[in-house]
């Protein structure tokens, strides 16, 4: 007997094959070939179906494997009312022109208006200086107090500092942010243009890889539109942060671990047996011999993470939840193929290269992100090993001076960031973040009547505020999305409701180790992408399984109960999404610093604890 759980995670596909509601490039249709009734029904079954049974589906091993990608339903062409040559070469480019559309719309709100509002806002007085610095001379510098006013005014009057800085984050997301500044100059919309670049394409981004993990370009562009209206995705786009650089490389490594497990199984299929019948068979020895290879999309994903650990320390954890979870796909791919005790099978052939994939590429990839520290003899900590108190340190003879003097730099680091608990006006626990229970404002100002575009007859002063949060309606939705997942994963062996949700823990859990700690709801972006994934599959179930042909009895749908019930899904489906972005656009306002009457301000702070 095995175990429903584990089979979900890596890989066992639920009954009835991977289409998910109108899991199409275009419209709803069943995949052909993905699923099979398994045999004549029993009486009790024909019974049965006029209130509603669905027989089991029985997926085919190709398809199990290889699972096919949804095809366009005939009524696409009719309802188009375009010529069948058109239709088709719509279709044709869907895959790549729908997510490329999607990310046209994210870029144009996301650069629009980018240099406003021309200030320094929240943490940028920290990355964007440091950013600065790194593209000028290698290492961050010690900035005085108070520069920001004469960056904002004169940033060419403005000399890099050379005494070094102490910084308490990795270089890439600051350098990052600096390529941004080296291109357009030291202003805001120089160190905000690489986080909308990054935002931009990790929209484009979930749309492909929504469409590989769901085999559908409608709920790979659904989700990618989702992300595009979140307005904690959209907030953090425009500004100069790190937590939106660290979710670009984290939902990267995501996708090539993704790419890399459909490659594993297209081999694991192209080696396995076919019967006389053209149907592909298991088969044990090739199944638990067979080397998968080259894999260059884990090597990828192995820079990705690096990168993302290079940004911020959180990811970290990604990387370790990353590495168990395509090492479980793996095992679930050995099974499908027939592999009786795939775990052993893994073990021997899987596990080191995996390992080697990951960990020393991503190890590597930090080190070499420290590449202009190490080069210079003035940051911060640079020469601790040489002439501080680790000059006569008991390591000297195995490793560098610059060594350990980073090991030292990382040490220190590590105890400020655990031992961060002075309170902050903004700061919330992660319990709360996936409700939006305390959001952060990064900029706010109270213009007079008559002044930075507040009406000269308004009653009181106006607002214009920076509010770094979710779109309510989204992030309230994901709440069912991922109890939806959760239960897909553990009751229905989806293997695509566990990756996302192992994306999500990844995430967010490791946040509750450190409860007394100094947080606040925008480390969240990282998940984002991944509560999007959520609603999105959740919305392909309400959405239903499009109605196929006669069963093997010759039965159909003649009361049409089930174009009614899809009918009635499309309908509420399509009204949610209408509504959340509605709620992007009313609260569009708050997301790009734009000055509004004190009483609209007001009707937009749903929560209390909103203000």
């Amino acid at each position: 007997m095995t175990s429903t759980a584990p089979k979900a995670l890596h890989g066992q596909d639920e009954p009835g094959g991977p289409a998910l509601g109108s899991g199409v490039d275009g419209a709803a249709t069943a995949v052909p070939g993905a699923a099979a009734e398994a045999g004549p029904p029993s009486p009790w079954e024909r019974r049965l179906r006029r209130f509603g049974h669905v027989p089991r589906r029985v997926t085919g091993l190709r398809e199990r494997l290889v699972p096919p990608y949804a095809t366009p339903s005939p009524l696409l062409r009719t309802g188009l009312g375009l010529p069948p040559g058109v239709v088709d070469r719509l279709v044709r480019l869907a895959p790549w022109g729908g997510p490329l559309l999607v990310a046209l719309v994210a870029g144009v709100l996301r650069f629009w208006n980018l240099g406003s509002p021309h200030a320094v806002i929240f943490d940028e007085t920290y990355y964007a200086k440091d950013a600065w610095a790194l593209v000028n001379q290698g290492y961050e510098g010690a900035w005085p107090k108070d520069i920001d006013k004469t960056i904002l005014e004169n940033p060419d009057a403005v000399a890099v500092p050379v005494d070094p800085g102490y910084v308490v984050h990795p270089p890439v997301g600051k350098w990052v942010i600096g390529l941004g500044e080296w291109i357009f100059g030291f202003n805001p919309f120089g160190w905000r243009f690489m986080v909308a670049v990054l935002g931009t394409l990790s929209v484009l981004m979930l749309c492909r890889i929504g469409r590989r993990l769901f085999r559908s370009t409608f709920l790979g562009c659904l989700a990618g539109g989702l992300l595009a209206v979140d307005g904690l995705h959209f907030v953090m786009s425009r500004s100069a942060l790190l937590d939106q650089v660290l979710m670009f490389f984290v939902l990267a490594a995501f996708g090539c671990l993704l790419v890399d497990r459909d490659r594993a199984r297209a081999r694991l299929a192209a080696a396995l047996p076919v019967d006389a019948d053209g149907v592909l068979r298991p088969d044990e020895r090739v199944a638990r011999t067979l080397g998968l290879g080259w894999r260059p999309w884990r090597l990828a994903a192995g820079v990705m993470l690096g990168l993302a650990a290079a940004t911020k320390w959180n990811g970290l954890y990604i990387m370790a939840a990353f590495g168990l979870l395509t090492v479980a796909w793996d095992v679930g791919a050995r099974r499908v193929a027939g592999a009786h005790r795939p775990y052993r099978a893994v073990l021997r052939r899987d596990v080191l290269p995996a390992f080697v994939s990951v960990v020393p590429v991503a190890l590597a990839t930090y080190v070499a992100s420290w590449t202009g520290w190490i080069l210079s003899d003035k940051g911060y900590f640079r020469n601790w090993a040489s002439t501080g108190a680790g000059r006569d340190s008991s390591w000297s003879w195995l490793f560098p001076d610059w060594w350990r003097s980073l090991w030292h730099y990382e040490s220190e680091v590590y105890t400020f960031h655990v031992n961060l608990t002075s309170g902050h006006t903004y700061e919330s626990n992660p319990w709360s973040w996936i409700v939006l229970g305390r959001p952060v404002s990064y900029f706010y100002e109270s213009p007079a009547q008559g002044v930075d575009g507040c009406p000269a007859d308004a009653a009181e002063k106006c607002a214009r505020e920076v509010l770094a949060i979710g779109t309510p309606l989204l992030w309230w939705t994901a709440c069912f999305a991922l109890l939806y997942v959760l239960w897909r994963w553990l009751f229905r062996r989806d293997w695509r409701a566990g990756a996302i949700a192992c994306a999500v823990a990844a995430g967010w859990a490791p946040w509750f180790l450190y409860q007394e700690r100094t947080i606040f709801l925008f480390y969240a972006v990282v998940f984002v992408p991944f509560l999007c994934l959520a609603v999105a599959m959740m919305i392909g179930a309400m959405l239903g399984r499009p109605a196929g042909p006669p069963d093997v009895d010759g039965l159909v749908d003649a009361d049409g109960s089930a174009e009614m019930r899809r009918t009635v899904g499309a309908i509420a489906a399509g009204v949610l999404v209408l509504l959340i972005i509605w709620n992007f656009l009313y609260f569009l306002p708050l997301y790009t610093g734009e000055t509004i009457p004190m009483e609209e301000w007001r009707a937009r702070m749903w929560l209390d604890t909103w203000v």
